[in-house]
């Protein structure tokens, strides 16, 4: 089956600008830390996920339609740092020039785009010889919103510890982390809210009784219309806050029909090839990601013979002198050596 990698272009350049000191810079002077780290990610990611097929969605600084429902929707979030900002539009240029496309739409927000670009792969597929062959996608983000796109055909990659260490989440993974189906997660939030987004959910109602609940009723609607059985306390708290709680489900719920169109051959992992890479890494000055570039050739055929199990492999690329350990400690968690 092809592979489709999406990735939350903000999120993980977040995580790569946090992940990595502040030494890294260019010829000039500018730093580059976020652009090294965005990149080591992206190469972690050819090698484990191995890919046919890459899009990157990114955020607009315009206001979205949630901003404009609920004036304090992200109020809380810090300004971007000073030597993050410029990195961002480098990164995005940079990208383009390697040719893998980027998606940005003012309005929305990229979890809306990744959702978009999710369902599409999902409903339409990949023709070849004139049949209609499924798509397995899977979206690298540090945002759990994201986790209400996993079904059978869509699996979720979120980092753990700055961008080595991750875990993948498909739908059991979801069920026995959360207690809650995928498509459930909206729900869940409409009770408990999200403080990283800035809205506030029911009052009194935490993590453990939301999953109960929704759990016990299936979705944030059938939870209302039996708001009678429940004991007075937690029925109290759900009618006073239930305009609320109905205006949170609609600020979690993530848009997959924004206007953009996937076209598969755009992001066809093929047309990246390495003096592309290498001529983006020497204009940044990043000069050790260069050896890791076997992933375009030989590395990448090794790679897809790691074995999926509890074992640890070595693969050595003699070309490039360049060793990468792979652990897998169990079907939903890798860990780059």
């Amino acid at each position: 089956m092809k592979k489709l990698l999406i990735i939350d272009g903000n999120a993980i350049l977040h995580r790569a600008y946090h992940a990595y000191p502040p030494v890294f810079s260019d010829k000039d002077g500018n730093p580059t830390n976020a652009i090294y780290g965005f990149y080591a990610m992206l190469i972690k990611m050819f090698e484990e996920v191995k890919p046919d097929y890459v899009v990157i969605c990114f955020d607009r600084g315009e206001p979205t339609f949630r901003m404009n429902l609920y004036a304090g929707y992200h109020a809380n979030r810090p300004k971007m740092a000073d030597d993050l900002f410029p990195q961002v539009d480098r990164l995005q240029n940079s990208l383009q020039t390697i040719g893998i496309p980027l998606f940005g739409v003012d309005g929305y927000e990229a979890d809306d785009l990744i959702g978009t670009l999710a369902t599409q792969a999902r409903d339409k597929g990949l023709i070849i010889n004139d049949k209609k062959e499924k798509i397995e996608t899977v979206i690298v983000t540090g945002d759990r919103d994201l986790l209400q796109l996993v079904n059978s055909s869509t699996k979720v990659l979120m980092p753990l510890i700055g961008i080595t260490k991750y875990v993948i989440f498909d739908e059991k993974a979801v069920e026995e982390k959360y207690g809650i189906k995928p498509e459930q997660v909206i729900d869940y939030k409409a009770l408990v809210g999200d403080a990283s987004d800035n809205y506030p959910g029911v009052t009194g109602v935490g993590p453990k009784t939301a999953s109960g609940l929704i759990t016990k009723y299936g979705s944030f609607e059938n939870l209302y219309k039996h708001i009678g059985e429940l004991p007075p306390k937690i029925s109290e708290r759900l009618a006073t806050d239930a305009e609320q709680a109905s205006m949170c489900k609609t600020l979690a719920t993530i848009h997959t029909d924004a206007p953009i169109t996937l076209k598969l051959k755009d992001g066809d992992v093929k047309q990246f090839t390495e003096d592309k890479f290498l001529k983006e890494f020497d204009g940044f000055n990043i000069n050790s990601l260069k050896k890791r570039l076997g992933f375009t050739s030989k590395l990448k055929n090794e790679i897809s013979r790691f074995a999926r199990d509890d074992k640890e492999e070595v693969k050595e690329d003699k070309k490039n002198n360049f060793r990468l350990r792979s652990k897998v400690k169990d079907n939903n968690q890798m860990e780059l050596i």
